[in-house]
């Protein structure tokens, strides 16, 4: 079993920054593939970003692309999820998620087995 606990959202205005982090209990962390996704009202939970096990191979939804930066602690039981020049539209939900001995990285939701309970990011513009 693995529980995630979301922290680090907030408000902010268009172009600032914030970091998400993701606590992680339990022994698998450092074997599960972590993901970042994102949940705006009235739509469906959407893929932001990705992060392997080991932490050598990242993924991103290109609406992120060079905006974005997930990385994780294996140390810790932490992934982080580095924001910056964001944008009203990234205005969501932000959940992480584990997926256990990951042979692959998933990028759609179905692919993880546990869940956060999300963090609110919101951006003015």
């Amino acid at each position: 079993q693995v529980q995630l606990v979301e922290s680090g959202g907030g408000l902010v205005q268009a172009g600032g920054s914030l970091r998400l982090s993701c606590a992680a209990s339990g022994r698998t962390f450092s074997r599960s593939a972590m993901g970042w996704f994102r949940q705006a009202p009235g739509k469906e939970r959407e893929f932001v970003a990705a992060i392997s096990w080991t932490g050598g191979s990242t993924y991103y939804t290109d609406s992120v692309k060079g905006r974005f930066t997930i990385s994780r602690d294996n140390a810790k039981n932490t992934v982080y999820l580095q924001m910056n020049s964001l944008k009203p539209e990234d205005t969501a939900v932000y959940y992480c998620a584990a997926d256990e001995y990951a042979a692959i990285v998933h990028r759609t939701p179905s692919g993880y087995d546990y869940w956060g309970q999300g963090t609110q990011v919101t951006v003015s513009s």
